[in-house]
């Protein structure tokens, strides 16, 4: 990164701290982003930017991203302030934008599942995770999109119409296998589409790995981050993807393992559930339907990077997951009540 560059842009901008040297530390990375903490004077942001080997549209993504994060600020959605965005491949090479310092915690950072205090050797204090988590996509699906200009933001005509079509037919150009239910899953979503559906603001990948937490007690949800998948679709589909995997007794010892963090201690999922619609004020008498998308779509979102794996360790687990999440779909669809 031409730090010298990006500090002469931010002068441009009319950003604090003209004149005074950029301090920046690299936080984390991969194939579609790079994100980097700056700091100089007064100002602490952090940037956001694609490493010069991603795809030429993943420039647009960022501008996707950056119009989420923008629309957000004067909203009570716990969120990273909307600092800056530049265009101009001058700069650094790539789209970008800056958005504030989140000071907290990520559960992604979490060394063997465990918490961090208190929210370890207090269980009682972890419910609040669950509420809070719950929450932050209740207050996302409240907000008002139109009035924030995001009409051009998704496809919401047609949103569920176009998830099974479009979903199937990445499917095939990836497959690899055969993966039991997935026509059963397939039949049951096309027939069941919801007859309430209400569009609204979603995050699109919303779990415990892309929120932030304030420090100590009681649990405050500090923001809702990574908003590469974010769109206007269905809200209650974050809410499906959210507790699709929630276990079904949080007390029990399994809960420590139900997942990539230890669920011990957490609500049940009808009681993050109820917490949801209390918030968002939609009803959530269809739920199966998106638990059952969420599982769905899930599986064949996993089994992409499965069938990619050759001897990656990390995607070569995906096998067994994926095979779960599809049964687990198929299953669901069998014995649900719900009729749309």
């Amino acid at each position: 990164m031409d730090v010298a560059r990006l500090a002469a842009w931010m002068d441009e901008q009319g950003l604090p701290g003209a004149g005074e040297p950029l301090e920046h530390d690299f936080i984390s990375g991969g194939s579609q982003n790079e994100i980097y903490a700056l700091r100089r004077g007064d100002l602490h942001c952090v940037i956001r930017i694609p490493p010069a080997t991603a795809p030429p549209d993943r420039d647009n993504g960022i501008l996707r991203e950056w119009r989420i994060v923008e629309a957000l600020d004067g909203t009570d959605v716990p969120h990273t302030k909307a600092v800056a965005v530049c265009e101009d491949p001058a700069v650094l090479g790539r789209t970008f934008y800056l958005m504030g310092f989140i000071d907290g915690w990520s559960p992604m950072g979490m060394v063997d599942k465990k918490w961090p205090e208190p929210f370890e050797s207090d269980l009682s204090l972890r419910a609040g995770l669950g509420y809070q988590l719950a929450e932050g996509i209740a207050l996302l699906a409240r907000v008002d999109w139109q009035a924030k200009g995001l009409q051009d933001l998704g496809r919401p005509d047609g949103f569920h119409e176009r998830q099974v079509e479009r979903w199937i037919r990445f499917f095939e150009r990836i497959k690899g296998r055969e993966l039991p239910g997935i026509e059963v899953a397939s039949q049951w979503l096309s027939t069941h589409k919801p007859i309430d559906y209400v569009p609204g603001l979603m995050h699109g990948d919303y779990q415990f790995a892309n929120v932030m937490f304030e420090y100590g007690a009681p649990a405050r949800l500090a923001a809702l981050v990574d908003w590469e998948m974010g769109t206007v679709g269905d809200p209650k589909l974050d809410l499906g993807w959210m507790v699709q995997g929630w276990p079904d007794d949080p007390s029990a010892e399994a809960a420590k393992s139900s997942g990539y963090v230890n669920m011990q201690g957490m609500p049940t999922r009808d009681q993050v559930v109820a917490h949801y619609a209390e918030v968002s004020g939609r009803q959530v008498d269809d739920l199966d339907y998106y638990v059952i998308l969420a599982k769905w779509k899930l599986a064949i979102v996993l089994e992409q990077g499965f069938q990619r794996a050759q001897h990656d360790e990390k995607l070569l687990a995906f096998g067994p997951i994926v095979l779960d999440l599809m049964q687990g779909a198929a299953d669901l669809a069998e014995s649900t009540d719900y009729r749309g």
